[in-house]
């Protein structure tokens, strides 16, 4: 996919900056930190009302500002979704459907907000292929990155740092905010790797619920009936496809069956909280300094995963469908003096949200070729009269690692309807009635003028959403790569 420079933009938006300025004398510019964590679920936020785990950390921010109960991603895959963070455009037009790589040329909420004098920087996981531009300062870790004794690259030089992934990238969030130009407002992304897998808790945390058992969800022993091939073809079943580097051991001889489900459930779920709760911890650091270095009040946190996860949830583990566990995130914002403390909003926000809130909130103009709307105006607790009621999804990557069918749909306030295109397999569900998805009514007679509507419906966002199946024969070709580092340096 070819992507223009952004050069013009860029320079525009500089001109319209200086411009500004010039004319009326400059509000203050908030600080915005982005703290954008891998494969968190939502259902395992204390704050969304977990029934497995707390985060109270997590929970200041929602306390301090605003809970969104209905946000969704609009590609549940970490390096897609990454995408969509930094670009506000759907997967078809950042060019990344899969685990492509990232075209850096391209606008980017980064060099906006660089360009208009921010001091920005990117810290933790990017998993985007390309090295960060727009950026006056980053440390990444390349590809996955290890949960210990992690390699992370700084501005093009490698080094190994010694320690447990999460207590670094606090570390070095931390460091960033104490060296940058105190002149500027900034732009942090920090990013956990966790709680990606392999799930790899750090000591503190090791022993955290070895006392006791995580219950199990609802739909964990979802037999998949009435649903299409897809469900039963996918490679992520607690039972049969998790391995013994994921639950860190063999299971005993002489489990099977149900109880071998079970004891899969526990070892991963466990180590999977273990990692959330040392991320929650990091988090605590984080928000530690901003009190005490007088921060609170001049800086914008926000808090989000890059897709949803399921957690046992249909018997599954990772993401990728576009059933409920997957597509919905947590989004946690706050913004000094926007909203009332704890506020929570039911609107449906997206994934493509993200730039043009963090643009709007620092004050820039949002370009038009940007397809998410900014969520300002539901911080302040106003609601545009034409706020959306459906959202689309379409997801690429097969065959693999999971074996998830290509799909793509439409939800609703109350409904969904799902097309996994290279099959012609259709799935609709009743949100109102059945918010488990656990009945396919796509063939029921009762819902036959409702999947019409939906149908409609769905050529209607898929249109908006300038989607002319621009990958749907062939994505582009997995393509990140282990970098070569300029230099090595000793371990820290």
């Amino acid at each position: 996919m070819v992507v223009k420079s952004n050069l013009p933009t860029v320079l525009a938006l500089a001109l319209f900056t200086a411009t500004s300025c010039t004319a009326e004398p400059a509000k203050p510019r908030p600080n915005i930190l982005v703290i954008f964590s891998d494969d968190h679920a939502s259902h395992a936020l204390s704050c969304y009302g977990s029934k497995i785990n707390t985060t109270p950390h997590l929970d200041r921010i929602a306390a301090g500002g605003m809970r969104f109960t209905n946000a969704f991603v609009t590609n549940s895959i970490c390096t897609p979704s990454r995408a969509t963070l930094m670009t506000g455009k759907y997967s078809h037009i950042n060019g990344v459907p899969v685990f492509n790589r990232f075209d850096g040329a391209q606008p980017t909420v980064a060099k906006y907000l660089q360009a208009a004098g921010y001091h920005t920087g990117m810290i933790g996981k990017w998993h985007l292929g390309s090295d960060p531009t727009g950026f006056d300062y980053w440390s990444i870790l390349p590809g996955q990155g290890r949960y210990f004794d992690p390699q992370f690259i700084e501005m093009g030089v490698s080094k190994t740092v010694k320690g447990y992934v999460s207590d670094i990238i606090a570390d070095q969030t931390i460091d960033f905010l104490e060296k940058r130009p105190r002149e500027k407002p900034f732009l942090l992304f920090s990013n956990p790797k966790a709680p990606h897998r392999a799930w790899e808790p750090d000591e503190k945390h090791a022993q955290m619920y070895a006392d006791s058992d995580i219950p199990e969800p609802a739909t964990f022993n979802d037999d998949y009936a009435g649903r299409s091939s897809a469900a039963t073809e996918a490679t992520m079943r607690i039972d049969r496809d998790l391995k013994p580097s994921d639950t860190k051991g063999e299971p005993p001889g002489s489990l099977a069956g149900a109880a071998l489900k079970k004891w899969k459930y526990q070892r991963y779920m466990k180590d999977y909280l273990r990692c959330v709760a040392s991320m929650d911890d990091n988090v605590g650091r984080v928000l530690d300094y901003l009190e005490k270095n007088g921060l609170v009040e001049s800086t914008v946190v926000i808090y989000a995963s890059d897709n949803g996860f399921y957690l046992g949830d249909h018997g599954w583990f990772d993401k990728r469908f576009m059933y409920e566990p997957s597509l919905r995130i947590p989004l946690l914002i706050k913004v000094p003096g926007a909203a009332k403390p704890g506020a929570v909003n039911d609107r449906m926000v997206l994934n493509t949200d993200f730039t043009p809130t963090i643009m709007d909130l620092a004050g820039l103009p949002v370009p038009d070729d940007i397809q998410g709307r900014s969520l300002a105006p539901l911080l302040r607790g106003e609601t545009p009269a034409d706020w959306r009621t459906a959202m689309y999804y379409r997801y690429y990557h097969y065959p693999q690692d999971h074996r998830v069918q290509p799909h793509y749909g439409v939800r609703t306030e109350t409904a969904k309807l799902i097309y996994f295109n290279k099959i012609d397999a259709w799935e609709f569900y009743d949100l109102v009635k059945d918010p488990d998805e656990m009945n396919n009514a796509y063939n029921e007679p009762a819902y036959a003028q409702r999947v019409e509507e939906m149908k409609r419906e769905l050529a209607r966002v898929k249109k908006e959403a300038k989607d002319e199946d621009q990958f749907a024969s062939e994505p582009p070709k997995d393509d990140v790569v282990p970098r070569r580092p300029k230099t090595a340096a000793p371990a820290q």
